[in-house]
């Protein structure tokens, strides 16, 4: 059952979900005019940030008690959730939100005071922690630290970061990243959570900021996997914010400029080619191998024919992953050339006479 507290400035508070009620809470229920209210069909789509925000270790609060200055004060919520008020004592305020906060801490001081007038509000934030799975390209947990002190003025995105954000600090997303279907696991308290499902490519496609959320504190996100990607949908995703700048891949072997390439985010094999020279007059021209480095430290080689007219994403012109490497051997022409230098070269001739031609070649 839903409740509904007349403990804030001016105002009904709303208590949702902050106790179980049966018979033995009905004076205190009674006691702050708290009604029930009907229950929401489902969760509302969150949409303010300090409404929604959960108090957790570390949030600085400044508690107000109208006509009781004695009570008042500043207090941080300690590392077991709780709070330490004047004669009220600990108050376990882990998980609430603000109004649900201020339920408690005027049920706590109405053993002192009748009908107690409670508002409390957040001086500083905790930093905010951030755990991120998936297609991205550093995951895991992310601490950001919000302003250090709080006014009305400030704007929600100033205070919490948003799913994008997060995202470029994990190093921004991969070649593989599903964006349609992105979600984020959220603590509602009392060891309830809810999963809040993403369209980033709306975002991407259309702009629709709805689709880049703010985050709080203990969220959870997961990137997913892409099945399947067109070109054109490649070429788009590899534009967005919070895609890397660029990925690094090598070419070594038998191209003009060999070496370490910082590339666009979904680079075909084919334009990597290019930007480190193209062939040499020594190379293969028939095909390439391309080695990736898994996630499980494993090796995967392919060789892949060259065809410089192929579509991205083809079979013989794939996306090149971050750290991949392309190596280019030698004609068949370049390695018989390679032999004959050596056979005719003076040392080559010096070293036959002493150990032989097959001993040489060996």
């Amino acid at each position: 059952m839903a409740i509904v507290a007349s403990v804030g400035w001016h105002q009904a508070v709303n208590a949702d979900e902050l106790f179980d009620c049966d018979d033995s809470c009905d004076d205190v229920l009674s006691e702050f005019d708290i009604r029930p209210i009907e229950e929401p069909d489902k969760l509302e789509e969150i949409t303010d940030s300090v409404s929604e925000y959960r108090l957790g270790p570390g949030d600085l609060l400044d508690i107000q008690i109208l006509a009781a200055e004695e009570y008042s004060g500043e207090v941080i919520v300690t590392q077991d959730g709780s709070i330490n008020l004047p004669q009220a004592g600990r108050v376990i305020v882990e998980g609430l939100t603000i109004q649900q906060a201020i339920a408690v801490v005027a049920a706590r001081y109405a053993e002192f005071i009748r009908q107690p007038i409670v508002n409390i509000q957040p001086i500083r934030f905790r930093p905010v922690r951030i755990g991120i799975a998936g297609e991205v390209k550093r995951p895991g947990s992310y601490i950001v630290s919000s302003l250090d002190n709080f006014n009305e003025s400030n704007v929600q995105d100033s205070r919490f970061p948003t799913l994008t954000q997060i995202i470029s600090q994990a190093g921004g997303i991969t070649a593989d990243a599903n964006l349609r279907a992105v979600e984020i696991r959220r603590n509602l308290g009392r060891d309830q959570a809810t999963v809040i499902s993403v369209d980033l490519w709306d975002l991407v496609v259309t702009g629709n900021l709805d689709q880049d959320p703010i985050l709080l504190s203990d969220d959870e996100v997961l990137i997913p996997t892409a099945t399947a990607l067109s070109p054109e949908e490649l070429a788009l995703l590899s534009t967005a914010s919070f895609a890397p700048d660029t990925i690094q891949v090598y070419v070594s072997g038998e191209v003009e400029e060999p070496g370490v390439l910082d590339v666009p985010l979904n680079t075909p094999l084919n334009q990597a080619l290019l930007a480190a020279g193209g062939f040499n007059p020594r190379a293969n021209r028939s095909y390439v191998e391309l080695l990736r480095v898994n996630p499980n430290g494993t090796v995967v080689q392919q060789n892949v024919d060259i065809d410089f007219s192929a579509n991205i994403a083809a079979a013989n012109n794939p996306i090149l992953k971050d750290q991949d490497v392309i190596v280019v051997n030698r004609s068949g022409l370049a390695q018989t050339g390679d032999i004959t230098d050596i056979l005719l070269s003076p040392i080559t001739r010096v070293l036959n006479t002493i150990l032989g031609v097959n001993r040489l070649l060996q």
